[in-house]
């Protein structure tokens, strides 16, 4: 199955060398706040976290935010040890887990076996183990998207209801990207990129329009967003402008972890 054109839409440079002076731990805030104040994931304390990711931050208080992360924080630990970096909230392997980059491609398919055998097999049911348990030798690699498209169905979601809410509910989970058309307010309206299934597999679409919160009261994680700009979506809110590398690596890694998880739809 081919992937839609819209889904390699291209961004404008300037915005990466901003982009990469935010230290590791705010990056990180940033991904994570979306699906915190929902209640799906982290501590509970998406005031404390927003506070922090808009307000310079706190390096030590975004750390222990950071480390409740029960889902994200591992998979930075596993990326940081196989690089040889001390840091697991260092800003390039933030990148690496949320959007993907070369350090993931580092980390051996038995220590990411072990990891997801440490830290699920005791909370997935039935079949869905061995499924899992093949990912890492399928070339499945520690980035947000093997997270969203292969465990997080597999620790129960695929059961939990039906099948359009299911996938509507992978897909505002993984890093997303869309393009802003215009600023409304506290709002963004941006042609996304979704996914959906066809032909019982899933695969990225056309565009479509959709609006997400830039800011809450004035305060967010973009300092300005204009007709035109790529930005990163995480769950409702715009969490980065990406320029060319980072959506291009955004879309390499979306592309191979759907590849895989293909493999056992």
């Amino acid at each position: 199955m081919t992937i839609a054109p819209a889904g390699a839409f291209t961004a404008p440079g300037p915005p990466a060398a901003a982009a990469a002076s935010v230290p590791g731990p705010i990056l990180f805030a940033r991904y994570a706040f979306g699906p915190n104040r929902l209640g799906y994931c982290g501590p509970d304390d998406a005031a404390e976290l927003f506070g922090q990711a808009t307000g310079g931050g706190e390096l030590p208080a975004l750390c222990r935010l950071a480390q409740q992360f029960e889902g994200a924080y591992p998979y930075l630990e596993l990326i940081a040890r196989a690089n040889g970096i001390a840091d697991p909230l260092d800003a390039r392997v933030v990148e690496a887990y949320w959007l993907g980059n070369d350090l993931v491609a580092r980390v051996r398919p038995a220590d990411l076996d072990g990891s997801l055998d440490f830290r699920f097999r005791r909370r997935v049911r039935g079949d869905g183990w061995r499924w899992l348990a093949d990912k890492p030798a399928a070339g499945a690699l520690p980035v947000h998207a093997f997270h969203v498209l292969d465990v997080f169905p597999r620790l129960g979601l695929l059961r939990s209801g039906a099948l359009d809410d299911v996938v509507n509910t992978i897909d505002s989970c993984r890093i997303r990207w869309g393009r802003v058309l215009e600023r409304d307010g506290d709002w963004l309206v941006v042609a996304a990129v979704p996914m959906a299934l066809a032909e019982g597999k899933l695969a990225l679409m056309p565009p479509r329009v959709e609006t997400v919160r830039g800011w809450q009261d004035g305060r967010g994680f973009l300092a300005d967003a204009k007709s035109g700009d790529v930005v990163s979506l995480h769950w409702d809110w715009a969490c980065d402008l990406l320029d060319a590398r980072r959506l291009g690596q955004l879309q390499r890694w979306t592309e191979r972890e759907l590849g895989i998880a293909n493999q056992t739809i």
